[in-house]
């Protein structure tokens, strides 16, 4: 492995770990605005309509920076190419199919649940890259991936009350089928990366715009959410939708640029640390106390992490 290869597979380590912490800045941000009003009026409709605008600015926070760049172009060019239409599939994969199921697990399960449960992704995502991408792991990757995700499990899990009954192993299978969709986003992901034309912000740029499409076209629009749309956009927490959006943006860019340097794998368990992340922004701004479990658990996520990452020669070339 050459010195510039070496220097990509550490960047790549680099973007993942970042993107990591831009997504748990913005999980929270996300969870002040669903608290807030007028969502917080709106129950069932609030995780999808949040999810939506959050997709929408985050399309145009991206479609905007590309347009500076001279390059917007590019990316209408590449819907029409094969590796346009595979990021069109991971997007419909890891947007609108993974959220929803998602969401249908909170419904069913409630958040803690669906969060530990979904939070298996990155091995699905391994499994898959190992299986149909090829992708190169040792036993020390495979058991970092394994460990990421139990250091994740024990960070979101909450004990708490609950009927073990129809409806609570319904909301297992949506939460494994988020899990699903988002292994699989970032294994097509990768895969329409190997177009030359392609390059991560084009991707990103394609996700972004594909969600947000989907979101207002379809889903919105069937569920009767528009109301709760231009009631959000029309008060003051738009902003903070904005700002999400932002960190979404810088969130998918770093993620889609590390997958496309280290592979889906890596990408996805890097990434996974989300979660701690999360909790050390409720810990620094809300005052969340600090816990035996949250210290169990980060401990294990950092080391699964560093497990993940392994010796950068041996990262994807």
């Amino acid at each position: 492995m050459n010195v510039r290869s070496i220097k990509n597979a550490r960047m790549g380590i680099g973007l993942g770990a970042t993107s990591a912490v831009a997504w748990g800045i913005d999980t929270v941000v996300i969870g002040v605005i669903i608290a807030s009003s007028p969502f917080k009026q709106e129950i069932v409709l609030a995780p999808i309509i949040a999810a939506f605008m959050h997709d929408f600015f985050s399309a145009l926070w991206v479609s905007l920076f590309m347009i500076v760049k001279g390059e917007y172009i590019n990316v209408l060019k590449l819907f029409k190419t094969k590796s346009g239409a595979i990021l069109v599939l991971g997007a419909l994969s890891g947007g609108p199919l993974a959220m929803t199921f998602y969401f249908l697990g909170i419904q069913y399960l409630g958040a803690t649940y669906a969060a530990s449960i979904s939070s298996i992704f990155p091995g699905i995502g391994a499994v898959l890259a190992f299986t149909f991408l090829k992708e190169k792991m040792n036993r020390r990757t495979w058991f970092g991936v394994v460990l990421s995700i139990i250091g994740v499990i024990i960070l979101a899990y909450m004990p708490s009350k609950f009927n073990v009954d129809s409806h609570f192993f319904i909301g297992i299978l949506f939460s494994l089928g988020a899990a699903i969709f988002w292994g699989l986003e970032g294994v097509i992901g990768a895969w329409g990366m190997k177009g030359k034309e392609v390059v991560p912000l084009y991707a990103i740029n394609i996700r972004q715009m594909t969600s947000a499409l989907c979101y207002g076209l379809f889903i919105v629009s069937f569920i009767h959410g528009y109301p709760l749309v231009l009631e959000a956009a029309s008060s003051k927490i738009v902003w903070l939708i904005v700002i999400a959006g932002l960190l979404g943006t810088a969130n998918y860019s770093l993620y889609y640029m590390s997958i496309n340097l280290i592979g889906a794998a890596r990408g996805q368990s890097l990434n996974n640390t989300y979660v701690f992340w999360a909790i050390v922004t409720e810990i620094i701004f809300i005052g969340t106390p600090v816990s035996l479990q949250f210290v169990i658990g980060a401990i294990i996520v950092l080391l699964g992490s560093i497990l993940v990452s392994g010796n950068v020669k041996e990262s994807k070339k």
